[in-house]
């Protein structure tokens, strides 16, 4: 294939528009549903990427930052209003309203893909389950407590 604008937009190669997703996080005792436009990763995502591996912002803010947008595709957040560094007095964004924006963003860019740990029942992929069944044959030396177990299980508890 030639690099051309006609073939890439062929192949599917561009993000196109803002995909429209709800979602719901409780704040306190109060349970919010709000509409959001997530762009798909793409470009943005990726320059993103590129300031936070330079250390010029946070990771997973900057991914929000670059995903979360308008209906026309203009962001709504810097990844400074979710760290709260544009504004102290307001402070970071919630916790369950982040997690509520990863997942959608998560679910938006894995649109089409057989084999989204997400929609796994475990939380886990198939490569840990398979590990999991197996017993572990390094030997484990007591804690002070007596107790043998490191803990690590809590992982493979936890539902996406």
């Amino acid at each position: 294939m030639q690099l051309t604008l006609d073939n890439l937009k062929k192949a599917g190669a561009f993000t196109g528009r803002p995909v429209e997703k709800e979602i719901t996080w409780k704040q306190g005792d109060t349970e919010l549903t709000a509409t959001v436009y997530i762009r798909p990763a793409g470009y943005h995502a990726a320059t993103q990427g590129i300031q936070a591996s330079a250390g010029k912002i946070d990771g997973v803010a900057g991914y929000i930052a670059a995903a979360i947008c308008d209906e026309q595709g203009n962001p709504v957040f810097t990844a400074k209003d979710i760290t709260g560094e544009a504004d102290p007095e307001r402070g970071a964004l919630d916790g369950s309203l982040t997690v509520a924006l990863l997942v959608a963003i998560q679910e938006v860019n894995e649109l089409g893909k057989t084999n989204s740990v997400l929609k796994m029942k475990s939380g886990a992929s198939s490569s840990s389950t398979e590990l999991a069944a197996e017993p572990s044959r390094k030997h484990r030396k007591p804690s002070v407590s007596g107790s043998t177990s490191s803990g690590s299980d809590t992982v493979s508890n936890m539902e996406a």
